[in-house]
This record gives structure tokens, C-alpha cells and sequence, in this order.
């Protein structure tokens, strides 16, 4: 399984809830450019993410360069879920009280 960094989480978590393109992802998860597409390749070469090139015609009305969009693979929604996973241990981790009531 491929190692899933908590950035890269953030980044599957806004393809899951719809956010197809960059900015939109960069939007969402208020994560730069420089940090974003390293990402979106990174999580493409593993097969977790497939994207394509939207069609000249859409963007053309809107006088915008063409988006390439993204979506989950089956295996991208598997990895969201162990992160899913992982995240709520370590919530787990920093909610709970030392014994001794000090942190070491």
C-alpha cells in the first residue's frame, strides 16, 4: 500500500467530496500549488487518482485554459479510508489524558 502523508489525505478527502481540479482542491485544503500538484502526480503514478483533460469546447465559453480533473480510483478510496483510519487514532492519541496529568 502506498504511504499516504496527511497532505496527500487532505487532498483525497477534497476529490471525495467533489472538488475535481486544482484550485478547487487547493481551495479546499488551503494547501498551495507547489504542494498540491506534487501530490495529484505523486497519488496518479500510485493509481490512487486518474484524471483527464476536459474538452477545449467547455473551457473556451468561459475564455479559461482547459482543467485537468481528477477522481478517485477504487484503490484511492481504499487509501482515504485507512487514512480516515489513522487519523481518528491519533485524535484518539491527543485526546486522551496523560496518567500523570503532565505532558512528557
Amino acid at each position: 500500500m502506498t504511504r499516504i502523508t496527511y497532505q496527500g489525505a487532505c487532498v483525497l478527502q477534497a476529490l471525495s467530496r467533489g472538488r475535481n481540479y486544482g484550485f478547487e482542491i487547493m481551495d479546499f485544503t488551503a494547501l498551495p500549488s507547489g504542494t498540491v500538484y506534487p501530490i495529484l502526480r505523486r497519488l496518479e503514478d500510485n493509481e490512487l487518482v486518474r484524471s483527464e483533460w476536459e474538452d477545449s469546447k467547455d473551457a473556451h465559453p468561459d475564455r479559461r485554459p482547459r482543467r485537468r480533473n481528477y477522481e478517485l480510483t477504487d484503490a484511492g478510496r481504499a487509501a482515504l479510508v485507512l487514512a480516515d483510519e489513522r487519523l481518528a487514532l491519533h485524535r484518539q492519541m491527543f485526546d486522551s489524558t496523560p496518567e500523570t496529568g503532565e505532558v512528557t
